[in-house]
């Protein structure tokens, strides 16, 4: 709607609608007329200006009371990892936060809550005061519903959209040690060796437990599964050679394959990652229907209320603009337009959770 404006120039002064009363003589006798009909006129006039400036202001009033203060925390809103620091979501929090933090006026703290392949860190953000202070980011909340028989909470449910830091394809990486110098070297190795050589993942229900389950069943090999408290610890037990071999997140294991701490085998997506260019796919790598993707939902507690919602939404979208070419130089993860909405954001976890339980009832993996 447009409003219109009053101008200094744009409404006249009072003394210009007030004119003097036309004073007529009477043709007969020569007396002044009546002047009634100028006093009339005048009336009419101030009327009109009065109707004119009302109708005018209006429209400023309405305005005004329908563009209510944006909703702002009034203490630093925690941002809760639920896995261990060095992890994906670790990184990527910790990338988006302080941008975040400029947009609300509060500083986003990020707050690492480890466990059972994020659930504790989940189910605290559910049982949290849905008032905007406490959000969480989790690259494995549709997948944990996948893996995990009874979680103690609605992954959809509980929780209200607020943004999407970004997609990122997993890595099939062995330390320097094993003597594979390709996905299907490390295959062969593995069905000459069944059960002698640990596969890292990042917790029970974590994507990383995911990417191993899949490659495990696919490629029918028999290996031990080792589940550490995050991304981090994973990737520093592949380094230290405590595991022979994983699929962590790119964004946890990156900065060790071009480290040369770990050797990476394959993205498991089906295009070669920017991020690692030298690093063959899935597909040409030799192993069909290994591919998997993580992405980077930020949920609040259900019940927050729609202002703070779309004030930390609006911040988040900001700060993963902005660092958007950091966040594919250190992590791996390029972000992507279509998450503006809460429903957004909800129906790609939701679609997520009916992806992940496929694939794994595929490869004959049954929830736990």
């Amino acid at each position: 709607m447009k409003t219109a404006q009053a101008t200094g120039s744009g409404v006249r002064r009072r003394s210009e609608y007030v004119a003097a009363p036309i004073k007529r003589q009477c043709a007969p006798c020569g007396r002044p007329a009546a002047t009634n009909g100028g006093t009339f006129r005048l009336q009419t006039r101030r009327r009109t200006l009065s109707l004119a400036l009302a109708a005018g202001l209006a429209p400023l009033a309405a305005h005004a009371q329908g563009s209510a203060p944006a909703w702002r925390p009034t203490r630093p809103v925690r941002l809760i990892v639920p896995f261990a620091p060095g992890g994906s979501n670790d990184i990527v929090g910790r990338i988006i936060a302080e941008a975040a933090g400029q947009a609300l006026g509060q500083p986003i703290v990020v707050e690492n809550r480890a466990g059972a392949g994020s659930v504790i860190g989940a189910e605290h953000v559910a049982r949290s005061a849905p008032d905007g202070h406490t959000v969480l980011i989790n690259s494995a909340h549709s997948t944990v519903p996948a893996i995990v028989a009874r979680v103690p909470y609605d992954t959809v449910k509980d929780f209200v959209g607020v943004a999407v830091a970004g997609f990122s394809p997993y890595v099939l990486v062995v330390n320097p040690q094993v003597q594979a110098q390709t996905a299907q070297e490390l295959v062969a190795l593995l069905k000459a060796n069944p059960g002698r050589f640990n596969c890292a993942t990042a917790g029970i229900g974590s994507g990383v437990h995911v990417g191993a389950e899949l490659f495990r069943s696919l490629m029918k090999v028999e290996v031990e599964l080792v589940h550490y408290r995050g991304g981090g610890p994973s990737v520093a037990a592949l380094v230290a050679n405590e595991s022979q071999f994983g699929t962590p997140t790119m964004a946890s294991s990156i900065g060790q394959v071009r480290q040369g701490g770990v050797r990476a085998l394959a993205v498991l997506a089906e295009q070669r990652s920017p991020a690692l260019p030298n690093v063959p796919s899935a597909t040409e790598a030799g192993l069909p229907g290994v591919i998997l993707e993580e992405f980077f939902p930020i949920l609040a507690p259900a019940g927050t209320p729609a202002p703070a919602v779309a004030a930390l939404g609006a911040a988040f979208r900001n700060a993963i603009q902005q660092s958007a070419g950091r966040l594919t130089e250190l992590a791996g993860v390029a972000p992507r337009a279509g998450f503006e909405s809460p429903d957004s954001v909800m129906k790609l976890v939701s679609d997520g959770v009916d992806q992940y339980t496929r694939i794994l009832r595929a490869a004959g993996v049954q929830a736990e």
